[in-house]
């Protein structure tokens, strides 16, 4: 007879599963500290829910059925879940966050950010991440808009009263062009003959730096929309831009890339800054905070050591 409304129970789970992995129910009833006719009841009073059969008992050792082999798989991710469950409250408890929303500038250096991603996910596994990648003034608006909690960002025109932005640190950049573009040949480019060829740019998609050009001269432009494109187009020789240190360092050492430095030093900026962003009415949580220190911790790697004079 089958009984469809009687819930299953945890308890009858976990029967399931200390007869499986024991191999007898008089070894789960002893595993479990319970006499072996609370077992036998537990299993009988399930497949009576159920309508099925779940262990073969016409042998000595209980053998589990074809059913009970699928309803064992599922009994134990029932059971996975609920420890998820328990742990996620003990953490939310503790004041942890159940939920993180990130988002990370495109020019932040990829194996870090991986690397922090993953020391995040170790020590706090039961709050889930959201990751989100922006360029320019886009990783801003996401914190401002509320899609994510916290930021790393690169700086905006105008402060944003709502917006609290403190700096991380900042990225090196290097302008290159492909080793046969007219470029190549020139020693130190001025701001003339840098207008002469295509600059490749990332457009910019956000409300809060629209209108607004970040380095970029007045000659021709492509716009783009990611850093993959823009390397690809770099290294097939369609025109020349800046670009993070760590993303053509290969090409570079390769001898696909070369730099492009212009005898106006001004006219190249050599690093992009990089700030922690969150809303000044929504300060960070410990794992949100845990999260940016990591990534400020990578932007500190990044630096390179400023010389001293010596007297």
């Amino acid at each position: 007879m089958r009984d469809d409304d009687a819930p299953i129970t945890l308890d009858q789970l976990e029967v399931l599963v200390a007869i499986a992995e024991h191999g007898s129910f008089s070894a789960a009833a002893r595993a479990l500290n319970r006499v072996q006719s609370a077992v036998s009841y537990a299993v009988a009073t399930l497949e009576r829910q159920l309508g099925v059969t779940l262990f073969d008992r016409s042998e000595r050792r209980p053998q589990l059925t074809e059913a009970g082999k699928a309803i064992l798989a599922d009994g134990k991710a029932a059971l996975h879940d609920i420890d998820k469950l328990k742990a996620r409250a003990r953490s939310i408890a503790a004041g942890t966050e159940p939920f993180v929303a990130v988002g990370v500038s495109a020019m932040f250096p990829m194996p870090e950010l991986v690397a922090a991603i993953d020391a995040f996910r170790a020590q706090f596994a039961e709050t889930r991440l959201e990751l989100h990648t922006e360029a320019l003034g886009g990783v801003a608006g996401l914190v401002l808009y509320g899609t994510c909690v916290i930021g790393v960002s690169e700086p905006l025109p105008k402060p944003q009263a709502a917006l609290e932005m403190r700096p991380l640190g900042a990225v090196e950049m290097v302008h290159v062009a492909s080793a046969h573009h007219p470029l190549a040949s020139v020693r130190a480019p001025t701001r003339r003959e840098l207008e002469e060829h295509v600059q490749i740019v990332l457009s910019d998609r956000s409300r809060l730096t629209e209108g607004q050009s970040f380095g970029v001269l007045g000659g021709p432009t492509w716009r783009v929309a990611d850093l993959g494109t823009k390397l690809a187009f770099l290294e097939a020789g369609f025109g020349w831009g800046g670009m993070p240190a760590h993303l053509v360092k290969q090409g570079l050492e390769a001898g696909t890339l070369v730099r492009v430095q212009s005898a106006d030093a001004s006219l190249l900026s050599r690093e992009v800054p990089l700030y922690a962003a969150h809303r000044t009415s929504a300060p960070p949580g410990p794992a949100a905070r845990w999260l940016l220190e990591r990534l400020e911790s990578c932007c500190a790697l990044q630096q390179k050591p400023k010389r001293t004079k010596k007297g």
